[in-house]
């Protein structure tokens, strides 16, 4: 595991950056998989501008203007917060052996901090005074829906993350309410869908407010959220965050954080060693989901069986042997790797709705198949992951079994009504 590209690097090149401590696995990832949704989602407006599916509005902006104290005092504030952050945690000592620890307690180097803030307003008082004109003008400006993206990769990232941290805590409410302030600042615990909803509500309000078609945008968005879930899921696999799946009673875990297999009564004798540690985690030992699946086909045991050594968030029991690291768990016994399953799955699917999406001429028809194998591969993967289940409701589902239930129901209803529409007359072209 590589919680953060410290170790990567450490481990593929032998080189010692402490400052790649700063730079989390998972939201290095996470960071690709928003550069790689909004590559697609440019490509597919611009392809729909030029269908004239899509058209541009006008703006009024303002040109030759001087830096506005709104502008100097926001990049004060960036500047401030780079230096006394950022720079800090090169210059202090032992701030990058707990990154996360540092940069979120209220320690930082003040002086550092101001020196950047003024380089930073004096950058932007340059930057405007370059581009001033002796008396500035007011000109109109097209904008089409891809010169967008920007501005809507953003509000996906604000609320998305907003979304998938509310939608966490309310699966696992028991935990946040033993420790709310440190479950809502923690970098790990997110849940795709609340991010989903969240995401898609806001980028709705977001293009009625600048008259893009939101059916459009939906079918422009759909490879890419396959796309970028894809990418997100190998930030889960390789930094190891806890997204993972129930015990493969096939295998066991060694003291130095190998896997070997095992039988029954190996397991059992497992469960039993670490069963403080299962108790922090279901009510009863009868409560442990497992299976067992040995490897087959020559495939190798971690694709059935994987034990997270030196996971991001210390799950387990400390490996023998690994001293001096902050980073030192595994897993006791195995789980199934779930999140590389779904890099998998909807990598494929990413394709298929790729290869789709100019046979389908119906405006929507691949919104309503990605909540049809959005829906199907969430509630597929989540029979062997590791959820909190609704104990109170029949069968006992888990969050996103219900909420994947609901998108491929909706999913089928919405594909249904747009193919029966007839196709949208062409208008204006880019």
């Amino acid at each position: 595991m590589y919680p953060n590209l410290y170790y990567a690097f450490k481990d593929w090149f032998g080189l010692d950056l402490s400052f790649l401590k700063l730079v989390n696995t998972f939201g290095f990832f996470v960071a690709i998989c928003f550069l790689a949704a909004a590559g697609i989602v440019t490509i597919e407006l611009r392809r729909k501008q030029g269908q004239g599916l899509l058209s541009y509005t006008e703006e009024k902006i303002r040109v030759g203007a001087p830096a506005s104290l709104i502008d100097l005092a926001l990049n004060a504030f960036i500047g401030f917060l780079f230096g006394y952050k950022i720079i800090a945690a090169f210059l202090m000592s032992n701030a990058l052996s707990d990154p996360q620890s540092f940069i979120l307690s209220g320690k930082g180097n003040l002086p550092v901090g101001i020196v950047v803030a003024i380089i930073f307003v004096g950058m932007k008082w340059w930057e405007k005074n370059k581009e001033k004109l002796a008396v500035p003008e007011e000109r109109m400006i097209r904008i089409w829906p891809s010169d967008r993206v920007g501005d809507l990769v953003i509000y996906a990232a604000i609320f998305g993350f907003a979304g998938a941290k509310v939608f966490h805590n309310l699966e696992n409410w028991n935990d946040f309410i033993k420790n709310p302030w440190e479950a809502l600042i923690s970098f790990s615990g997110l849940t795709f869908y609340g991010g989903l909803i969240c995401a898609g509500l806001a980028i709705a309000f977001y293009a009625k407010r600048y008259k893009i078609g939101i059916i459009h945008l939906a079918d422009s968005f759909a490879p890419a959220l396959m796309l970028g879930y894809a990418i997100g899921r190998i930030g889960c696999q390789v930094s190891g965050d806890g997204d993972w799946g129930i015990l493969n009673s096939s295998y066991i875990s060694t003291p130095f954080g190998k896997v070997a297999a095992a039988t029954d009564t190996d397991f059992r004798m497992q469960l039993g060693h670490n069963m403080d540690f299962y108790l922090s985690q279901y009510k009863t030992m009868d409560e442990v989901r497992h299976l067992s699946v040995p490897s087959f086909w020559h495939l190798p045991d971690w694709l059935f069986a994987y034990n997270f050594p030196h996971n991001v968030i210390s799950e387990g029991t400390r490996i023998a042997g690994c001293d001096g690291f902050q980073y030192c768990n595994q897993l006791p016994i195995p789980v199934f790797p779930t999140a590389f399953y779904e890099t998998i799955m909807c990598t494929i699917l990413f394709f298929i709705l790729w290869s789709l999406r100019k046979k389908l001429k119906k405006a929507g028809q691949i919104t309503g198949l990605y909540l049809i194998f959005n829906g199907m591969e969430r509630f597929t993967i989540e029979k062997i992951r590791v959820n909190t289940r609704y104990e109170s409701l029949p069968f006992q589902p888990t969050q996103a079994e219900l909420i994947s239930s609901v998108m491929i129901i909706v999913g089928i209803v919405f594909f249904i009504l747009v193919s029966r529409k007839k196709p949208e007359v062409k208008t204006e072209s880019q």
